[in-house]
């Protein structure tokens, strides 16, 4: 084993040593706990051996992170980068990409074949396996795990999860032999506090000794008073103030929207937390940074890293928020308010996080954090070789109890759960280079399949459940010795002698009425009804006592079978629900010819190459041809329209589109309203965007736009506008780089990224 110039944790030990035996492993462990080292023994067992391997991690910051950690360690000339805009020295020994560039290679088409790809690969790092549980992006996972040959062992790191031994199972059964090292050890542990506003200047342990909640704790209350506002202490300050005092900075100030993020900062415009000396150094560092980066001269948020705070989210831009990062890690800045996206593994060590709430917003309401959320951020106190103790501080709201903050705590992680999900683009791939019924069999490996006990198991108890009720339903017992079809013809009966009695005695009343005698008919219809009684009294339920009770069990029974119906055709669905989708995309591809006997044609090849929400769609708005009598800012223009997501109902932009923008975003509503209905008729929901709302602003920049007057255009934040530009870039290289494409579209789209890709939206972060 390769010997690191410090002791190794057990753990570490027991990882390396089935590395070094040629295993795969799982290593599922508190964030924090040293995994990396993990990954550097294989790296250090790949570079002894002349093998190669892989680190790949879920975001492109956190690749171009290790890429430069690695770089400096390991020589920069052994170190490759593969991310969706970059390709360096990718046939390097260690080669950093982000999970989807590997998954990708592993398809075997735009990226080379797969026994180029995976050419002397001996090792896989997948970092931060627990991205599994991504809504968008789990199924990235998966496929890589499903696809990865089986000579290549797979070291899978990954934070607490409930069911690291079920993901260990699968991946034994789908790849190779996998060993699994779980731990809840933490070389620097936690220790829980509790800020209460009733009591500003301290804060207080959240447990006893014995692990039960302090009763020194007391609930916030509602700040509410009629008619008059109420003014609020500043919670941020009390919480920093009192951090600062008991030596306990830097933090991490965890909140749950951008704007808190940076109103939380503005609140300690009061406050400093650096020394003259440390003030002064922050001023170079900004200084020589601006000067490579002018484009942030003018940040407001600059006076508040002189006083050691700093916010760090999604809205910022990237070459802004890699500044922050930068004066954290050097020990400058004392406090940043961040959202949740910082716990996912950017290098940022802290001796504290504080937890503003234990809830947060989402698409469908407020809801309480996961226990994996929490311990996710949590985690990120306590640093390695400097603090004795992490410490994490949950700030009291009105909206939780102390007790709700203690359960928290105390709970276990949540499990993986599968987000495998078939796509038209996996569809097309598999079926280019495997037959029908071993793509079958490639999708039935997925961890979704795998668990889908775990899914039916909370249906196969209802079923059971409802099966009770039915039996009971059955068992009703009738001292006649009448079936419960005897009863329901003996009602069928009753029901209409009740509906024609009413009936005929409306005609009665309208005959007096008018002073006439009852028609013939009229008499005949009151005769029938005499013997629909007389038959009615011939079925001994007419006098039965339990009849009510006998007919409420029948309705009962009617309901519950119903159910068991819903229920057996639901955990059907389930079972086979990743199948089924592939065949709905399947057929969908039938529909418009791009599949013939299973094998993609030219066109289906294509979309096979293509990366989006919805592939097809893509595809079909390339292969209408309006994309290619575009200028280089239209296109832009365009291509930001069909990839923005449905955004807010409230953000409304009322710049102008061009005309030829708008000409072909009408015409392409009439290719998503054919599609639409073709994904209905197949159950698929692959989802499809039109939104305008940044497509003006990319066409300004295109055509030469500073960066102040795009900003000044729209209220979002810097992050969001960078984003949206680089989710462009990304599907106009897909333009570029694949094969069928006309070359004038090709030519126009290497134009536009070059237009696009300059500064602040070339850097990373």
């Amino acid at each position: 084993m390769y010997e690191f110039p410090f002791e190794l944790d057990d753990f570490q030990k027991e990882a390396c040593d089935y590395i070094t035996d040629g295993k795969s492993v799982v290593v599922c462990a508190p964030t924090g706990a040293g995994k990396t080292v993990i990954a550097q023994h294989a790296i250090h067992c790949a570079l002894e051996t002349g093998k190669r391997v892989f680190y790949t991690t879920p975001l492109k910051a956190l690749s171009n992170q290790k890429f430069s950690d690695f770089s400096e360690q390991y020589g920069a000339d052994k170190v490759g980068l593969l991310t969706g805009d970059t390709s360096f020295n990718r046939d390097a020994q260690i080669v950093v990409m982000t999970t989807e560039v590997f998954r990708n290679m592993l398809y075997g088409t735009n990226f080379g074949s797969v026994t180029d790809n995976m050419k002397e690969v001996r090792y896989v790092i997948l970092d931060e396996v627990h991205y599994m549980n991504d809504e968008q992006r789990g199924t990235v996972w998966e496929e890589s795990i499903i696809y990865c040959p089986t000579n290549v062992q797979i070291i899978a790191l990954s934070a607490t999860v409930a069911n690291a031994d079920k993901l260990t199972d699968w991946i034994n059964t789908v790849h190779s032999k996998t060993e699994l090292i779980n731990t809840d050890f933490r070389p620097v542990p936690l220790r829980f506090y509790y800020f209460d506003s009733s009591q500003p200047h301290t804060i207080l342990p959240l447990l006893t000794p014995s692990g039960a909640l302090n009763k020194k704790i007391k609930p916030e209350k509602k700040q509410f008073r009629r008619g008059k506002p109420v003014s609020k202490r500043n919670t941020v300050k009390d919480v920093i103030r009192v951090l600062h005092d008991k030596d306990m900075l830097p933090a991490i100030y965890f909140t749950f929207s951008r704007k808190k993020c940076d109103e939380q900062m503005e609140h300690c415009a009061d406050l400093c937390l650096v020394s003259p000396k440390e003030q002064e150094e922050i001023r170079q560092i900004i200084d020589d940074y601006i000067a490579e980066n002018p484009y942030l001269y003018k940040n407001k948020h600059i006076e508040y890293l002189l006083l050691g705070v700093a916010s760090h989210h999604a809205g910022l831009l990237p070459g802004w928020k890699i500044l922050v990062e930068k004066l954290f890690q050097k020990g400058l800045i004392k406090v940043v308010f961040a959202t949740e996206t910082l716990a996912a593994g950017i290098n940022m060590p802290a001796r504290s996080t504080v937890i503003s709430s234990i809830s947060k917003r989402t698409d469908s309401g407020h809801r309480t954090l996961t226990p994996s959320e929490f311990l996710q951020m949590s985690g990120r106190a306590g640093r390695r070789g400097m603090d004795e103790i992490g410490y994490v501080t949950i700030v009291g709201t009105a909206f939780q109890t102390p007790e709700e903050v203690a359960e928290l705590v105390l709970s276990d992680a949540n499990p993986l759960e599968s987000k495998f999900s078939p796509s038209y683009s996996m569809v097309l791939n598999l079926l280019q280079r495997f037959t029908i019924e071993e793509a079958k069999e490639l999708v039935l490996k997925s961890f979704g399949y795998f668990s889908s006990n775990s899914r039916v198991e909370p249906l196969l108890k209802l079923q059971a459940e409802n099966q009770k009720l039915i039996d009971e339903c059955n068992s009703f017992s009738c001292f006649c010795k009448r079936t419960n079809q005897d009863l329901l013809d003996y009602n069928k009966v009753r029901e209409i002698y009740v509906q024609n009695r009413r009936t005929f005695k409306v005609i009665q009343k309208q005959e007096k009425k008018k002073n006439r005698p009852l028609s013939e008919e009229a008499q005949e219809f009151g005769r029938q009804n005499k013997i629909m009684l007389d038959k009615m009294h011939g079925y001994e339920c007419d006098t039965c006592k339990l009849f009510k009770k006998h007919m409420k069990s029948i309705e009962l029974l009617n309901r519950y079978e119903a159910k068991q119906k819903q229920l057996t055709k639901e955990i059907e669905k389930q079972k086979d629900i990743f199948w089924n989708r592939f065949l709905s995309h399947r057929a969908v591809l039938e529909e418009y010819g791009y599949l013939k006997d299973d094998y993609p044609n030219e066109q289906g090849i294509i979309i096979s190459q293509l990366r989006s929400e919805n592939e097809l769609f893509l595809a079909l708005i390339i292969f209408s041809g309006l994309l290619e009598d575009l200028t280089p800012a239209e296109l832009a223009s365009v291509i930001c329209a069909i990839t923005t997501e449905d955004m807010r109902a409230d953000l409304y932009s009322q710049l102008p589109f061009s005309p030829n923008v708008r000409k072909k975003l009408n015409k392409i509503k009439d290719i998503k309203r054919a599609l639409e209905k073709k994904q209905k008729t197949y159950d698929v929901e692959d989802p499809m965007y039109i939104n305008g709302f940044y497509s003006p602003l990319i066409e300004m920049w295109v055509n030469g736009a500073e960066w102040d007057s795009i900003v000044d255009e729209v209220e979002m934040g810097e992050g969001d506008i960078v984003r949206t530009f680089k989710r462009v870039i990304d599907v106009l290289r897909q333009l570029c780089t694949i094969s069928g494409i006309p070359e004038a579209l090709a030519f126009t789209a290497r134009e536009a990224i070059n237009l696009i890709n300059r500064s602040p939206i070339d850097i990373d972060g």
